[in-house]
């Protein structure tokens, strides 16, 4: 065999091997983006079938519509509408804290911090994410209420929504902060060069140019923060108490679907019982929530990519 043919052969087999590899590379990216979706699919059938055995006792319609819920209690109901409540005033106020204060902190990092002080504050930031939510919990019942919050609302119950809305929001900010800022750097920079070509001031490109373009980007942050709020266990569980009431004030304790799930796991009521049986039907009540704000957040950022 030539020194031609020797070269061919050579490509051939290199050409073969990186097919091979891509294949088989391809194959991995495959299985890997498949996990998630496996991993939705049994829970939720998982819930779905123990909701079943639920709901062959207790009518859907009084799940949904019932003010009452005491499914620990010897007289028992179960009406959803307290632990949603109390789920969607807890994320309410998370969001309402974590947007403003996440969005100027993503603005900060993306339009005015050096590149030294990004790399410095950007990963305390995420930091915050980080820290196990047991300690917020803590936090929030031994000196947020007693020593801050008691300052301002004389009388605040030891367990109450406040203090468990803004630690969520303490846990919940590096989401808004880190993809706001994310979403602003990906701007091209020829639109904040066309507004300084006009005369525009650093603050009038940030709020007129960069946030409104990248407002997608800043909505599906909050959207995906309040999905986070709305599961937080450890935080309600602790700082918010284990009162399932149907009450907007935000100063009385109160008891979140996820605090409920965790109360029940821990053995409070013995397995295959319908108290049992309940806390697959609120997992499941808190997953169709919550897949319903990914749909519509999916559709809200499609609908602003196309505008802007």
């Amino acid at each position: 065999m030539g020194a031609l043919g020797t070269r061919t052969l050579l490509r051939s087999n290199s050409i073969s091997r990186r097919r091979a590899v891509n294949r088989v590379a391809q194959a991995l990216f495959l299985m890997a983006s498949l996990v998630s979706t496996v991993a939705l699919v049994v829970i939720f059938v998982t819930l779905f079938s123990e909701s079943t055995a639920f709901f062959t006792h207790v009518s859907l319609i009084e799940f949904l519509t019932g003010t009452k819920w005491t499914a620990l209690f010897a007289e028992k109901h179960f009406g959803i509408l307290p632990l949603l409540n109390a789920t969607l005033i807890t994320s309410a106020i998370a969001v309402a804290f974590a947007t403003p204060a996440g969005l100027a902190a993503g603005i900060y990092l993306s339009e005015y911090a050096g590149k030294r002080t990004r790399s410095l504050l950007k990963p305390v930031v995420e930091t915050l994410s980080g820290i196990p939510t047991v300690v917020y919990g803590y936090f929030a019942l031994y000196f947020l209420t007693p020593q801050l919050l008691r300052n301002f609302l004389p009388g605040i119950g030891v367990h109450n929504a406040l203090a468990v809305g803004l630690m969520i929001g303490v846990l919940v900010l590096p989401i808004v902060a880190s993809l706001s800022d994310d979403a602003m750097r990906a701007v091209p920079e020829d639109l904040r060069l066309a507004a300084y070509s006009l005369g525009a001031r650093k603050y009038q490109v940030v709020l007129r140019v960069v946030v409104p373009a990248a407002l997608s980007g800043i909505v599906a942050s909050v959207i995906l923060a309040f999905a986070r709020a709305m599961g937080e266990t450890m935080i309600a569980a602790i700082a918010g108490g284990f009162r399932p009431v149907l009450t907007f004030d935000v100063t009385e304790s109160m008891q979140t679907m996820p605090a409920y799930i965790a109360q029940v796991a821990t053995g409070d009521a013995p397995h295959g019982t319908i108290e049992y049986q309940s806390l697959f039907a609120v997992g499941l009540f808190l997953l169709l929530i919550t897949a319903a704000l990914n749909f519509i957040g999916i559709r809200v950022v499609r609908r602003w990519e196309i505008r802007y």
